[in-house]
């Protein structure tokens, strides 16, 4: 099983070394891993692993029966052997972007369900944006929402992140704020993702530390389908 050493804390590591545990003629599993394997809105991360008169790039990574299977390509030297010690590094610009979007989604998610009551039903993340697609009410004006979230970030609360059980998570996260009936029972505990005084969420995707550091959220578009709302957004420095 690979160790996902991000959680609960450690999303903020881009290089690290690990001990091959398997290779195949696309991926790697490793002993542990700070690259994510996507999920909950959130892509993978990309990079490299590196080891001693090899290199490869890492396109991908995806959990697959508790192992991380890093999908690999242009490897050099030969593929690493079982035991092997490599380096890896993640592309730290893009995983950058991606924790400031995946934390500003959870800012855009509360401040709907405060304002309007609406329920986060699903959320999308890219290099390029993300969206929040929304059910219960109208949310109104985006120009205001987008101006709450702002005024949130500007306020620079803390962000942490933690696992905690999954009874106490329950009776804490509110209706509407995530979906935790469709997360496996077997979760327990759960990583959880406290924007302090403001939101707290179950959620296993990388988050700054600090809401300033995301920068300004710029809402670039919204839509109303069969009842569902998205709002797309941006993140800018």
């Amino acid at each position: 099983m690979t160790e996902l050493r991000y959680l609960p804390a450690d999303d903020d590591v881009t290089e690290f070394e690990a001990r091959v545990v398997e290779t195949a003629d696309d991926y790697v599993i490793l002993d542990g891993t700070h690259f994510y394997p996507g999920g909950g809105g959130q892509p993978a991360d990309r990079g490299t692993l590196s080891w001693s008169g090899g290199e490869a790039a890492v396109v991908d990574a995806r959990k697959n029966h508790g192992d991380v299977r890093h999908y690999v390509e242009d490897v050099t030297g030969g593929p690493p052997e079982a035991g092997t010690t490599v380096t890896g590094r993640i592309d730290a610009e893009r995983r950058d972007r991606l924790t400031r979007l995946h934390t500003a989604q959870h800012v855009v998610s509360r401040v709907v369900l405060d304002e309007y009551g609406a329920a986060t039903v699903g959320n999308g993340l890219a290099v390029d944006g993300g969206w929040v697609e929304f059910e219960g009410a109208d949310t109104g004006n985006v120009a205001e929402i987008e101006r709450l979230t702002n005024a949130a970030i500007e306020r620079d609360l803390a962000v942490h992140k933690a696992e905690r059980p999954r009874a106490a998570v329950e009776d804490t996260v509110p209706d509407g704020r995530a979906q935790i009936d469709l997360i496996p029972d077997h979760v327990d505990p759960m990583r959880v993702v406290d924007i302090e005084d403001f939101d707290v969420c179950p959620c296993g995707g990388t988050h700054v530390d600090g809401l300033g550091e995301i920068g300004t959220v710029r809402v670039t578009g919204s839509s109303t389908a069969d009842g569902v709302e998205r709002i797309e957004f941006d993140v800018t420095p």
